[in-house]
């Protein structure tokens, strides 16, 4: 399956817990004044890659501990993002999502990747709520969610 892909980063220490690989999905349409990755708006840009492609790479690193899809916006992708997700949750590896969407706004269709997403960072970036010392994310209206807990106990649970 194909994918639009702006960067991917084999070890990143700043994407998530841990050493991730980090796949920064290309397109968004939210176009937040102040976002850190703005070339990754262009829903045409980026490269087309396979996502059998990306997979060989993320399951060869053993020092990798999980996979992490930002952007852009994953949710633009769902179909190629869970493709990703699937396979790394098979290699044993943790999945985080960035996402523009707050978690109760997240399309209808969500709930196909969601089901293999682990932690989920979500909310838009507001510059006018930039925050640095914030862990994993730049402004202070962004939640880290630990989506095991909250399917296990149906309550929205912050990780």
């Amino acid at each position: 399956m194909n994918i639009r892909i702006a960067d991917i980063v084999p070890e990143s220490f700043v994407d998530g817990a841990g050493v991730r690989f980090a796949i920064f999905l290309q397109g968004c349409k939210r176009h937040c004044r102040g976002c850190h990755n703005p070339q990754t708006h262009d829903l045409n840009g980026g490269t087309i890659m396979d996502t059998a492609d990306i997979i060989n790479q993320f399951k060869k690193d053993s020092i990798v501990r999980g996979i992490t899809l930002t952007g852009g916006e994953p949710f633009l992708q769902i179909e190629a993002a869970t493709e990703l997700a699937c396979a790394a949750k098979k290699f044993g590896l943790n999945v985080w999502c960035y996402t523009g969407f707050t978690f109760e706004n997240l399309p209808r269709q969500a709930e196909q990747l969601l089901k293999f997403v682990d932690v989920l960072v979500d909310g838009e970036y507001r510059e006018s709520e930039r925050d640095l010392s914030l862990l994993f994310r730049g402004s202070k209206n962004q939640r880290i969610i630990d989506l095991r807990a909250t399917r296990r106990t149906s309550r929205l649970t912050l990780w």
